[in-house]
C-alpha cells in the first residue's frame, strides 16, 4: 500500500536522510507537547481554584463573624449578651471593686489558672463567650458565689473575669479575639 498521501512533504523523498527533516519533526513534537502542557496547567489551575473557593466562607458567614458593640450602652457593673457566631457573647462593664477583686485572686486557688490581666485588654471590660465549658449550657450573668457567672445546669461558678471557681466545669469561659477602636 502507498501511504504517501498521509506523509508530510518533507519525508516523501525516500532517498533523503531522516536527519534532514529532523528539525521540522522535532518542532512539531515540541508544539504538541507545549500545547498539552499549557492546557494541562490551565485545567489544573481551574480545578484548584474552584476547590479552594468552595471551602472559603460565604458572604453571610463572614458577615456573622464580626460584630460591633456600642460600649457606652452598657452601664457600669452590668452585663449584656449579644449573639455572635450563633453563641452568646457576654460583655461586662466592671466596677473598680470587681477589677481590684479579680486582679488580687491567688492563681493557686484556680482550677484553670489565668491572671485577670491575661484575659482582658482593658480592665474595665470583660468579653467572654457565654458557653459553660462543662457541657455547653449558657451561664447566668451577675450570679453565683463569686458575682460573675453561674451555670444552673450543673452548678459551675465563674468569677467576674470568667474564670472557673467552683463546680464541674474544667476550664475558664473562652475569651474570643476582640479589639477596641
Amino acid at each position: 500500500p502507498d501511504f504517501s498521501d498521509y506523509r508530510r512533504p518533507e519525508v516523501l523523498d525516500s532517498k533523503k536522510s531522516s536527519q534532514e527533516s529532523g528539525d521540522t519533526r522535532r518542532a512539531f513534537s515540541y508544539l504538541i507537547t507545549g500545547s498539552t502542557a499549557v492546557i494541562g496547567v490551565y485545567t489544573a489551575k481551574t480545578i484548584v481554584t474552584q476547590f479552594v473557593s468552595s471551602m472559603s466562607a460565604s458572604a453571610d458567614v463572614l458577615a456573622l463573624s464580626k460584630i460591633e458593640i456600642k460600649l457606652s450602652d452598657i452601664p457600669e457593673g452590668k452585663n449584656m449578651t449579644f449573639k455572635w457566631r450563633g453563641k452568646p457573647l457576654f460583655v461586662r462593664h466592671r466596677t473598680e471593686k470587681e477589677i481590684s477583686t479579680e486582679a488580687s485572686v491567688n492563681l493557686s486557688e484556680l482550677r484553670d489558672p489565668q491572671h485577670d490581666k491575661d484575659r482582658v485588654q482593658n480592665p474595665t471590660w470583660v468579653i467572654v463567650i457565654g458557653v459553660c465549658t462543662h457541657l455547653g449550657c449558657v451561664p447566668i450573668a451577675n450570679a453565683g458565689d463569686y458575682g460573675g457567672y453561674y451555670c444552673p445546669c450543673h452548678g459551675s461558678h465563674y468569677d467576674a473575669s470568667g474564670r472557673i471557681r467552683k463546680g464541674p466545669a474544667p476550664l475558664n469561659l473562652e475569651v474570643p479575639y476582640y479589639e477596641f477602636p
